[in-house]
């Protein structure tokens, strides 16, 4: 019996902002390469590094940075030092949060397609050429993607994403397969600048996985092709938008928000199925790839966050299967408990 899904419709689309085509009298590069920041210099360096390694210069390629008003470092002081006059650099007046950040990408990009490249993250040699090919390759296409490594901290790779096909090309039924799981991270896709045009820009109303419904929402209008290559580098560091949210339960929260908006692209007759996967897929990561690392960092409040929240995208079979197998490592924590608040008044 197929479960009722455990997300309420949201029908209000004010919450995404339009982007106008450049105009006709602007020059027109092939590339837009914009890098939003916060509070993450120190990682830009290699940032910005990875990009100007494969430029072809400014007639082919706009790279800017644009800085959410960065309060712990300077990447202003990176521009100048590695970009040497190539990069341009703009700064928010006030700190707007990562999705207004983007938006502002969006607007301050010219280039045909565009690359929004966190500036934590980074490109392999090779990146810009594989996903040119792609476009020149088929007439209209929405965006194109690369298997990315993740990378820690240090720079030490810790994971690298699967494949999508055997062969580099168009994705077939990517609609339904991408709307019940999140395998693209944002340095490593590339988008047709004016779908932005067309579809709107990235929700306001999603604060953890706005990313994921953009996806979507282009697998609903153009094709999305693959490219097998590991070609981009995506950092998993305590201190990322990411870590918070997470720690706290707010990207499952916003799962549910996203599948309320998800479940409109998709066909009438696979709605209900493909939502249910969705949210018995988010919740049995939760379970068995963030609440362990969680336990074994003792964090109480982390995984009481996730288990409450992965309970209430899904009690599917699987889900109660992998918090069963949670168990033992939950009886533990708590067992270990009072000995780490010892001598503690």
């Amino acid at each position: 019996m197929t479960m009722k899904p455990a997300i309420a419709p949201l029908t209000d689309m004010s919450s995404r902002s339009s982007l106008a085509p450049v105009s006709d009298d602007r020059h027109r590069p092939f590339w837009s390469v914009m890098i939003p920041t916060y509070n993450c210099a120190t990682y830009l360096r290699q940032t910005l590094t990875s990009v100007l390694a494969q430029d072809p210069g400014p007639d082919v390629m706009q790279i800017e940075v644009i800085d959410d008003a960065s309060t712990k470092d300077d990447p202003e002081a990176v521009v100048r030092e590695v970009g040497r006059g190539r990069v341009l650099f703009h700064r928010q007046k006030v700190n707007v949060g990562h999705t207004a950040n983007f938006q502002t990408c969006l607007e301050l990009s010219r280039g045909r397609i565009v690359h929004l490249l966190h500036g934590d993250d980074a490109v392999r040699p090779g990146f810009y050429e594989k996903m040119r090919v792609a476009f020149e390759r088929v007439p209209g296409l929405g965006a194109a993607f690369c298997r990315q490594i993740y990378i820690d901290e240090n720079g030490r790779e810790v994971w690298e994403s699967p494949l999508e096909r055997e062969n580099s090309g168009i994705l077939e039924n990517w609609l339904e397969k991408i709307a019940v799981r999140q395998p693209i991270q944002t340095p490593s896709i590339v988008v047709a600048r004016d779908v932005y045009e067309q579809i709107g820009t990235f929700d306001r109303r999603l604060t953890a996985v706005e990313d994921w419904e953009m996806w979507v929402r282009i697998a609903a209008h153009r094709e999305v092709w693959f490219e097998t290559g590991q070609l981009a580098l995506y950092r998993v560091h305590g201190t990322s938008n990411t870590a918070r949210v997470v720690r706290s339960a707010e990207n499952l929260r916003d799962v549910r928000r996203a599948l309320a908006i998800i479940r409109c692209y998709l066909p009438q007759e696979t709605a209900d199925a493909i939502v249910n996967a969705s949210l018995a897929f988010w919740a049995g990561d939760a379970l068995r790839n963030r609440v362990p690392v969680y336990i074994r960092k003792g964090d109480f409040a982390a995984v009481r966050a996730q288990l409450e929240e992965a309970l209430r995208c899904s009690r599917s079979p699987g889900t109660l299967a992998a918090l069963v197998a949670l168990l033992p490592a939950l009886v533990g924590m708590v067992l270990r408990r009072p000995s780490q608040n010892t001598g503690v008044a």
